[in-house]
């Protein structure tokens, strides 16, 4: 197949799939197309045999890199444009020269001939600066100025575009009472210059916040700055996604006979938790809207209960419990315990 015909054709379209497809969705695309189309599925249907063959030709190419990268060159660069060849060194020439003929002296030293299919570039990135760098100031001595290349090959008057300064990687660790208000820091940098980084509110542990502009300067502009925040654990207060948990020890009157308890928050203050009557460890209540809040999301408060017994207990205390005991002689809280273990 000539240049001037993958220019013409959407090898990509053909067989249904994106610019960017990985070889695996190229193979399954036409094995899908193929089986459906072989001729031996539509007997003496020319429209179906005609498809088979651009699907064949589609893959034939696309499924070989190398070749993949040739026509994607080619494409980019004839889209919108076809060239007519002309003579050595300048824009006249030969009538019925084409795209293909720019090719045709390239890969054979600047003779003539017919058309080809030429599978042999192998060059790396992939552009036509690369193509056209590997045979400048070969035969003819390079592109003439009509043609908008230069003579070493390359694009006239291209020049790669000056580079941004290097991004700067930090680390910053921050209470997790600043991880629920939302906080900011001050970085300073090895110039002794400093910056503010705004953490929000609702900043996860290991979060990687980027600051544009903020990195290293350069002819091209300065880099960004990218900020790891670490979060320090809390006594009390413990994160598990949006909602913020903690545990509270309540006597064994509150949790008997019921009561109502004040627990902080992570905002500062304090909400009012009632633990009903017959409360045992462990129970957990929800307390709404008092978790870490994420754009339009607020976790929860969870509240565990936890029964605490004092370390010492006096002579009336105890009498308090033999008689408690006696009173509830009737419960067995390891009732079930068996037949849970033996599941």
């Amino acid at each position: 197949m000539a240049s001037q015909d993958w220019i013409d054709k959407d090898f990509y379209s053909v067989l249904g799939v994106s610019k960017d497809a990985s070889q695996a969705d190229v193979k399954k695309a036409y094995r899908k197309l193929a089986r459906k189309y072989h001729p031996d599925q539509n007997p003496g249907d020319a429209a179906a045999e005609k498809r088979f063959k651009d699907i064949t030709e589609a893959n034939s190419v696309l499924s070989d890199p190398e070749e993949r990268e040739q026509y994607d060159a080619i494409r980019a660069m004839g889209s919108g444009a076809r060239f007519t060849a002309g003579g050595p060194g300048g824009a006249g020439g030969s009538a019925g020269g084409g795209f293909e003929d720019i090719f045709g002296d390239l890969f054979n030293g600047g003779g003539g001939g017919g058309r080809r299919r030429y599978t042999t570039y192998s060059g790396g990135g992939g552009g036509f600066e690369d193509l056209f760098a590997q045979f400048g100031g070969g035969q003819g001595g390079g592109f003439g100025g009509q043609s908008g290349f230069g003579a070493q090959g390359g694009f006239s008057g291209y020049q790669a575009p000056p580079a941004k300064g290097e991004d700067i990687h930090t680390t910053t660790t921050i209470p997790l009472r600043s991880a629920y208000n939302g906080t900011t820091v001050k970085l300073r940098r090895g110039n002794g210059q400093t910056t503010t980084v705004r953490v929000p509110k609702g900043v996860k542990d290991g979060q990687r916040l980027k600051i544009a502009g903020k990195g290293h300067t350069g002819p091209g502009g300065n880099g960004d700055l990218f900020v790891t925040v670490k979060v320090k654990e809390h006594p009390f207060f413990t994160r598990e996604g949006l909602d913020v948990h903690v545990t509270v020890p309540v006597s064994v009157p509150e949790a008997g006979l019921g009561a109502t308890v004040q627990v902080p928050t992570l905002d500062g203050g304090h909400v009012n938790v009632k633990i009903p009557a017959g409360t045992s460890s462990g129970r957990r209540m929800r307390v709404k809207g008092k978790g870490f809040t994420s754009g339009s999301s607020t976790g929860n408060m969870i509240v565990t209960v936890q029964i605490v017994l004092p370390a010492a207990i006096n002579d009336a205390a105890r009498q308090a419990l033999e008689d408690f005991a006696a009173a509830t002689e009737d419960f067995d809280p390891r009732a079930d315990l068996g037949a849970q273990a033996a599941v």
